[in-house]
């Protein structure tokens, strides 16, 4: 078992915000009921984990864990979290698994560009042979206030921008999604800020915890997490966390996120975790553990604290938490 128990996190029970502010049950129950009825279903799973050309280094899965990264809790039930989803691209519900399926991961062209040495474009599948693979357990936090625990496999996003040369004078790293209306339902809705994009400074793309997942639960990432590659920010509200990578654009202005163009009031460029600083309609207090039915008080920086605060000194002046 990956759980660590650490007496210091406990908080009074007082302390957690009440559950009928800001968690809504159903969505889970709804989730549940759906990993049950794939329970009955093995040939609908397994279809779910079928890609439409076979993946070359599906034998680099399961990565070598790196044992510097443990959890606090037990890992997210595989069979939930793959049914629990956010992928605005395909509709705006957590069901999304199905839809996603649509989405072709092979072949898959990653453009690197703007203020770099020189752009070039590589294939996912050299990406990962160049970079290598490994498995990290990361804690996860949703602005909706729930949490998983995913065992990812992929490369820290800093041998991404080793490899892209980026000149002195790029300070910021905008990430693209896909685009592609006719197998994306909700790239059709034309009020919505089409392709997905987000940003990184290059000190926070660089830091040690920030990785790009190619992998998840021992395999090649399913396509409802965001295959064929996606990055996972594990002190950041989930939202920050982009899928189907198309293109890195290395910049000196910092980037409009998508969920900042769509509600700036709501989400900000940082999305750091933070318990102290409420969403507008509801408190960050505390956070209902997807699958356990379990509560916990939130972490500044979902815990990660030792890794980034460095990242933001000098930045009270900034709207750091969503």
């Amino acid at each position: 078992m990956n759980i660590i128990h650490r007496r210091g996190w406990d908080m009074p029970e007082s302390h957690a915000t009440p559950e009928h502010l800001f968690f809504n049950r159903r969505a889970l129950l709804a989730a549940l009921a759906g990993t049950a009825a794939l329970s009955l279903a093995p040939q609908h799973a397994l279809a779910q984990r079928v890609t439409d050309q076979p993946d070359p280094n599906i034998g680099l899965y399961p990565g070598k864990r790196n044992e510097k990264y443990v959890l606090d809790r037990p890992i997210t039930d595989e069979a939930i979290n793959g049914n629990y989803n956010n992928f605005y691209e395909f509709n705006s519900t957590k069901h999304v698994a199905r839809q996603a399926q649509a989405l072709k991961v092979r072949p898959w062209t990653i453009k690197i560009d703007g203020m770099v040495e020189k752009p070039f474009e590589i294939g996912i599948d050299d990406l990962v042979r160049k970079a290598g693979v490994e498995e990290r357990l990361y804690r996860h936090r949703c602005v909706e206030a729930w949490s998983m625990a995913i065992p990812w496999s992929g490369f820290p996003m800093a041998k991404l921008v080793e490899m892209a040369k980026p000149l002195s004078s790029a300070t910021y790293v905008r990430m693209e999604t896909f685009l592609d209306k006719s197998i994306a339902p909700g790239q059709k809705q034309a009020w919505l800020p089409w392709p997905y994009i987000e940003g990184l400074t290059i000190a926070e793309a660089t830091n040690e915890l920030t990785f790009l997942a190619t992998g998840a639960y021992g395999k090649p990432i399913a396509k409802q997490h965001g295959a064929p590659i996606r990055l996972a920010v594990p002190w950041k509200y989930g939202f920050k966390s982009i899928k189907s990578i198309v293109r890195f654009s290395f910049t000196d202005k910092r980037p409009h996120s998508y969920w900042e163009d769509l509600q700036s009031s709501e989400y900000g460029f940082w999305a750091n975790v933070n318990p102290q600083v409420p969403h507008p309609r509801w408190s960050q207090a505390s956070e209902e553990l997807i699958g356990l039915g379990e509560r916990r008080p939130t972490l500044l920086f979902n815990g990660y604290g030792d890794y980034v605060a460095s990242l933001y000194k000098g930045l009270e002046k900034e709207r750091l938490w969503a």
